[in-house]
């Protein structure tokens, strides 16, 4: 049965970019899509209702333009690290992103992580609509996957760690037994227990108490 359960946002978070923005440059949308991210970010709108204003600039792009997205994705340095220090220590580790599977599942899956859960876009006739499908992995969507995550696996709330950096990762952290703001928004930094500055993920292993 795993020790804990570490839970990591995604975009600026696992991954070095803001994924929405790299398929946003396809369109030409990115300062618009940009400028919504960044509110977002900071709380000052709705996460679900800046998703579907972003994704709608999409409408029309070849759904093969996730593919394109993938090549540009950066994996945040340090997170093979850790992924092999949680395992290595007896943990599971997710990723929960209000981004796309369509991009993630690469990721996810290159890095041996035990879960991982994002939006999908809607795509009809090779085209992406500018729709999600479903439900949006919002706020409440990223604590609900932590507490599922954490029953699968075994492991007690008293086990669990999440780490973000935007205010849609506030929930998710508020929950966690250990909140790490990574790289964070100063409102994420005020509210984490530990704050990760540089762009770096080992270090989160420290805070794990897994390296001196």
């Amino acid at each position: 049965m795993p020790r804990f359960l570490v839970v990591l946002d995604a975009d600026s978070t696992l991954l070095e970019d803001e994924v929405i923005e790299l398929l946003a440059d396809h369109a030409g949308t990115r300062p618009q899509v940009q400028a919504v991210t960044e509110r977002a970010m900071r709380g000052e709108i709705d996460f679900a209702e800046s998703l579907r204003e972003r994704v709608a600039t999409l409408a029309g792009l070849p759904a093969d333009v996730t593919a394109r997205a993938q090549e540009a994705v950066r994996v945040t340095r340090g997170a093979d690290e850790l992924v092999r220090g949680v395992h290595a220590a007896g943990g599971t580790v997710g990723v929960v992103s209000g981004g796309f599977h369509e991009v993630l599942d690469p990721f996810a899956e290159r890095l041996g992580l035990d879960h991982c859960r994002a939006n999908r876009l809607e795509v009809v006739d090779g085209v992406l609509t500018g729709r999600v499908l479903g439900e949006v992995v919002d706020a409440h969507a990223k604590a609900a996957a932590l507490h599922e995550w954490a029953g699968a696996d075994g492991v007690g709330a008293a086990h669990t760690v999440a780490v973000g950096d935007g205010a849609n990762d506030l929930e998710m952290m508020r929950v966690a037994a250990l909140s790490v703001a990574f790289d964070a928004k100063p409102r994420v930094r005020a509210e984490a227990d530990v704050a990760v500055v540089d762009r770096d993920l080992s270090p989160v292993l420290a805070a794990l108490g897994l390296r001196g």
